[in-house]
């Protein structure tokens, strides 16, 4: 597995908010912290930036987490769920001047989180195919989106053979395709997380399921023969090991 899409709760209910992390932590997604009080929340983004917060609006204290959101946003771009347990006009109002991703009724089913969280994703993912050729590709746990065209294009991390490096760009062989990403191999060594794939050498990264011969200074894959750095051999043969 790949590194999960990272949430942060805001609210300050307790049992409330033990509830949805259990339910996200169910639907594979990390939970990076509860925080129940307002003015531990840009501590908390400013050491670890979370990728999506869950919003309680009735927050206890000086302002409440429409305010809060506001103060957020004057430093940080981060997706707003909000939850509320108020969903009358005034609130909505507000909130909607935030430009939320979704919005959440309590008391709310697992369903409705799993869809917000979703729909959420999907508007990321349209956000960056806006600007696709200065951004880096989007990473998923299990799936690369890439740029083909005018579309973005979902490339299954198991259905990837190798990754090369050719300068600032990097080539994503399949058996069928190639994809040319605007992006370092170093930035996708980052992102990929998964076990599988591996960096073997300073221009390529492969993947260990489909290695098909692995001799002393290279390994094969779809008959396309690939170097091996002598100081990461060792890992490699670890790696398979674990498989």
């Amino acid at each position: 597995m790949g590194k999960p899409i990272q949430i942060l709760i805001v609210e300050d209910e307790m049992i409330i908010a033990a509830n949805i992390a259990l339910q996200l932590n169910n639907l594979d997604y990390e939970v990076l912290g509860i925080i129940p009080r307002a003015e531990e929340v840009l501590p908390s983004i400013r050491s670890y930036p979370p990728d999506i917060i869950l919003m309680d609006i009735n927050l206890k204290g000086d302002f409440d987490g429409i305010e809060l959101v506001h103060i957020i946003q004057k430093e940080f771009k981060i997706p707003i769920i909000y939850l509320t347990a108020n969903a009358d006009e005034a609130h909505f109002n507000r909130a909607k001047a935030t430009h939320p991703y979704a919005f959440i009724s309590k008391p709310f089913k697992k369903l409705d989180l799993q869809r917000a969280i979703e729909l959420t994703l999907i508007r990321i993912l349209e956000e960056k195919e806006l600007d696709l050729e200065t951004r880096s590709p989007f990473v998923l746990s299990d799936c690369i989106f890439v740029r083909s065209h005018d579309k973005m294009v979902k490339v299954s991390l198991d259905s990837i053979l190798y990754i090369e490096a050719e300068r600032n760009y990097c080539k994503i062989h399949c058996r069928d395709k190639e994809h040319l990403l605007v992006t370092t191999l170093k930035y996708l060594e980052e992102k990929l997380t998964t076990h599988t794939l591996l960096r073997i050498h300073r221009s390529f990264i492969v993947n260990l399921s489909h290695i098909d011969e692995i001799a002393t200074s290279h390994v094969v894959i779809a008959k396309k023969a690939i170097p091996i750095s002598s100081d990461l051999k060792k890992e490699l043969l670890q790696h398979i090991q674990k498989i």
